[in-house]
């Protein structure tokens, strides 16, 4: 299962794969822009730890990670 969130300009992809009944592990990517290097490999999935999660938990803690990561490239808002 995949969502797509736009951010700043990026997009960050959102990936949960099952692990158990009911509850998903979470990978996501940033997609965009041209200095993506400063957050490791280029296109690669990070995996975000201490789940599984429900899904709806899952898609929000891939969310604001792709969020954060986002910030620490871009610095802060306004």
């Amino acid at each position: 299962m995949e969502r797509m969130i736009t951010y700043r300009g990026f997009e960050i992809h959102v990936e949960l794969t099952p692990a158990a009944e009911d509850t998903f592990n979470v990978t996501f990517q940033i997609k965009g822009g041209t200095n993506l290097e400063v957050l490791g490999a280029r296109a690669n999935r990070i995996t975000l730890h201490n789940g599984p999660f429900t899904e709806r938990w899952a898609y929000l803690v891939g969310e604001v990670a792709g969020h954060a990561a986002i910030d620490v490239l871009l610095g802060p808002i306004g």
